[in-house]
């Protein structure tokens, strides 16, 4: 079977994995938007979780025949169970996210309410709020997609979510080969500052969305991929050739956050969903069997059927506007000004804060043990030199600080009465 993509054009699929994307929970995700609410002020960034996450595993399975095409494994069986592994973990990267992507994730329960106490070590899977990535397991380890990938592939379902997840607990040695420990690579596919996920959706959002922030040389970077072993561990590895087009990459997904990712339009709709959730009290369903039919449309459904005065200026497009914006800590205070002086003439204003870095992984205390690594062949030696990415690039202590923009809306109808009270003259 073969799917075919803008992005990949032909994605290939066996008959297992045929099987595993024609069940209902991952044709879920034909209706749940990629980016959220960036579809308002990009158009054409109406593309689903379903088709990123067939490019994700397209993505994974090249990574995985680049980075080990020089390994010797103990077997012809050692390489199907580890790609077939890892090209489902990519897949399934994100079966759990809820109705527009990360935009409904704060109306999540508790993860204990998953019942994920068997595959997670006892203090991850309870006492704190679920996340896409905890619907995930549970999706994998309670429903009929995880009964699917136990009968029909080379991996189980606890395989699979323990690529997606460091906390799952796998004491078979499935992972071993050589003598070797496979799983961190593996995961580094998956989740990592060189990942699978990362190397499809800025591309496919940067397509839909007209932005031209993502225009990476995806396949120079997956022809430079590696192997580096470590304490026991085969970690991923880059060689220095695609050292800068490794930076750009980083950059280009920094700047999509900035312009596309946090607009004013796809912020302000999130902070208006959140009122309505706390006005009426909704939450994202605890049974699997009600989450299987929770998406975009099922959400967009209750919006349009809802009286609350929030829902009715998410449906009918009357959102707050923005009156005031202003980047970087330097700012901080006269955004607060503003803020008092907006509610002292008695206008109703929502503040917003978005936040980006150019890395979760590196300049942290996890920095080693989520390391992607740069090789390099020094002219002269014969041996490589062998060092983790951040600290090869000086591209993380560029960007290291974070980028924070605050925001301030009104409502349209008093939007003019607030630039006046700001003393802000529009011409």
């Amino acid at each position: 079977m073969e799917v075919r993509d803008p992005i990949h054009a032909g994605i290939p699929l066996d008959d297992a994995e045929a099987i595993a994307v024609h069940d209902p929970w991952f044709q879920r995700l034909r209706a749940v938007r990629a980016v959220g609410f960036s579809h308002l002020p990009f158009p054409g960034a109406n593309h689903s979780r379903f088709a990123h996450s067939l490019g994700v595993m397209h993505i994974a399975g090249k990574a995985f025949d680049k980075a080990y095409r020089d390994w010797s494994f103990s077997s012809p069986d050692a390489r199907t169970r580890f790609r077939a592994a890892v090209r489902l973990a990519a897949m399934c990267h994100d079966l759990g996210h809820g109705p527009y992507s990360h935009c409904s994730e704060f109306a999540m329960p508790s993860v204990d309410v998953l019942e994920l106490g068997s595959l997670l070590h006892g203090s991850s899977a309870t006492g704190r709020q679920a996340t896409h990535e905890d619907y995930t397991l549970a999706i994998l380890h309670h429903t009929s997609l995880g009964r699917v990938i136990d009968a029909n592939f080379p991996c189980t379902a606890r395989h699979v979510a323990a690529l997606i997840e460091d906390e799952v607990v796998v004491e078979d040695g499935f992972f071993m080969d050589g003598g070797l420990d496979h799983r961190r690579l593996l995961g580094q596919i998956i989740s990592s500052e060189l990942d699978a996920d990362r190397l499809d959706y800025l591309v496919r959002d940067a397509y839909f969305s007209g932005a031209r922030y993502g225009t990476v040389d995806v396949p120079w970077i997956l022809s430079n991929l590696a192997t580096h072993v470590a304490h026991g561990q085969v970690w991923l590895a880059l060689d220095s050739a695609a050292l800068w087009a490794f930076e750009d990459f980083l950059v280009s997904r920094h700047h999509m956050f900035l312009q596309v990712y946090f607009h004013h339009r796809s912020v302000i709709y999130e902070e208006m969903l959140r009122r309505w959730v706390s006005d009426t009290g909704w939450t994202v369903p605890e049974a699997l069997d009600d989450y299987l039919w929770l998406d975009d449309v099922a959400l967009d459904g209750l919006l349009r059927a809802s009286a609350d005065p929030w829902a009715r200026r998410m449906v009918e497009h009357r959102e707050y506007r923005r009156v005031v914006e202003r980047h970087g800590e330097e700012d901080a205070a006269e955004v607060t000004q503003a803020l008092g002086v907006l509610r002292r003439a008695g206008i109703d204003v929502i503040a917003s804060t978005s936040t980006g870095q150019l890395s979760r992984y590196a300049l942290t205390p996890h920095a080693e043990t989520r390391a992607v690594y740069l090789r390099q062949r020094l002219p002269g030696q014969a041996a490589l030199r062998v060092r983790p990415l951040h600290a090869a690039s000086r591209v993380f202590e560029r960007y290291a600080d974070a980028h924070t923009i605050r925001r301030l809306y009104v409502a349209p109808e008093r939007r003019d009465e607030a630039f006046e009270a700001l003393g802000i003259r529009r011409g």
